[in-house]
């Protein structure tokens, strides 16, 4: 009877503390931006044990100064909660105040913009595995603003991954397939089974449409093959883009701009059709991502402006489609197919149209669509909007995940990238 309400009491404290993954929690947050510290376009993994550093960068629409903190949670490969106490993973500090911040300069939207250098030197992570960022009021963990994905690898196996594609005619000409191997002879790491090893690989660094493996399709010894389509990403095209570093200049894809004195002014970007029809075209783009930039001022973190930024998606003879859903799709939305993404029909001028509140600097994103009344969970498609190409470039990033006999969190033991222009 004991150990049954230790149990309980164990999985209503994981359920409660549990936090969504890249989520913003405040209406004021916007902006908030963690990567590898001087690389504005990398992805958020360090390695363990060493000095690299993460930048963190956001804003608050509300102004003035809070008095916030952070700290880190360990999380298995699924991100739900590791069965660890938080000193089991953090050396020092258990939460740590953000002191670095700056009001606005020059732009008509004020905003308090806050920085930080992760980790701090005292509170470091100590394990490897997947870790959710928490950035919270006076240091109380249930006053949350936001949470942000990291990574830390403790890289102890060899991967290797050929870009292929699919077995399956039904996705041979449309998706590209990862086959991996992964060896784990030198890790030592004491392999009783199969799925003792499990990977995840992300296209783009998307984990909305990540896929998770636990089994391998074929196993030797310490060598772990996966290569059947369970690893089939759909293909797409170049993402589409829009230039906002100037509040002054209209960048090629704007056709207007109404400003404002006294809040944010409108951009309205140039309506846009389907791109399945269209012939392959291949660009260099930032694979979904967005960077804060200004062309109008001398520091883009505290001097540019925001505005509404209007989309407009014309779909074929002005119609909706049929049982779906579109939705705007990328880092700008948080790679999510939700409420807030959700575009919507006008009727009177026959296109989608959706607002965004963004911050002056380069946007990459996607129209995607999903059946009417699925789950934000679903895997998205791109077939009606943009189109699958096996060509498109795409970059993978492979992780490899390891929890021993008795463990009580997942290890991330691998770590490797491939992209699809290695292959041509």
């Amino acid at each position: 009877m004991k150990t049954t309400i230790s149990a309980f009491l164990l999985l209503s404290f994981y359920t409660v503390t549990a936090q969504i993954p890249d989520h913003i929690y405040k209406p004021s947050i916007h902006s908030v931006k963690l990567y590898k510290a001087g690389n504005i376009y990398s992805y958020p993994i360090i390695n363990l044990n060493s000095n690299e550093q993460m930048e963190l960068h956001f804003d608050d629409l509300e102004g003035g100064v809070k008095n916030l903190y952070y700290t880190f949670q360990l999380c298995n490969a699924d991100w739900s909660p590791a069965g660890l106490q938080p000193f089991d993973y953090i050396k020092g500090f258990q939460s740590t105040r953000l002191t670095t911040y700056r009001n606005s300069a020059i732009s008509i939207v004020k905003y308090t913009h806050y920085q930080a250098i992760i980790p701090d030197k005292n509170s470091t992570p100590t394990r490897s595995g997947n870790y959710l960022l928490k950035v919270f009021r006076n240091n109380d963990t249930s006053d949350l603003f936001f949470t942000k994905r990291f990574l830390v690898v403790d890289n102890k196996v060899a991967i290797t991954a050929q870009i292929k594609q699919p077995f399956s005619q039904q996705l041979y000409l449309s998706d590209q397939r990862v086959e991996i191997g992964v060896n784990t002879a030198s890790a030592k790491v004491n392999v009783l089974s199969p799925q003792d090893i499990h990977l995840t690989v992300l296209q783009n660094n998307i984990w909305s449409s990540a896929a998770f493996v636990n089994k391998p399709n074929i196993f030797r010894g310490n060598y772990f093959e996966y290569n059947d389509d369970a690893l089939a990403f759909q293909s797409g095209r170049e993402w589409r883009w829009v230039d906002l570093r100037s509040m002054r200049l209209m960048s090629d894809r704007v056709v207007d701009m109404q400003h404002s004195k006294t809040g944010p002014s409108d951009i309205f970007v140039k309506p846009e059709a389907e791109r399945k029809q269209q012939v392959y075209l291949y660009y260099r783009d930032l694979n979904g991502i967005y960077t804060i930039e200004n062309s109008d001022g001398y520091n883009p973190l505290w001097q540019s402006d925001y505005s509404n930024v209007h989309f407009t998606f014309a779909p074929p003879g002005g119609t909706p489609y049929r049982g779906k859903d579109i939705y705007l799709f990328g880092e700008l939305t948080n790679y999510l197919a939700d409420d807030s993404s959700r575009m919507s029909f006008n009727a009177d001028k026959g296109v989608y149209e959706k607002t965004l509140l963004l911050k002056q600097g380069y946007y990459n994103y996607s129209y995607v669509t999903m059946d009417q009344g699925k789950q934000p969970t679903t895997r998205f498609s791109l077939e009606n909007t943009e189109g699958n190409f096996t060509n498109t470039e795409n970059n993978y990033t492979i992780l490899v995940y390891f929890r021993p006999f008795g463990g009580r969190a997942d290890e991330l033991i691998g770590y490797s990238q491939i992209n699809t222009t290695n292959i041509r």
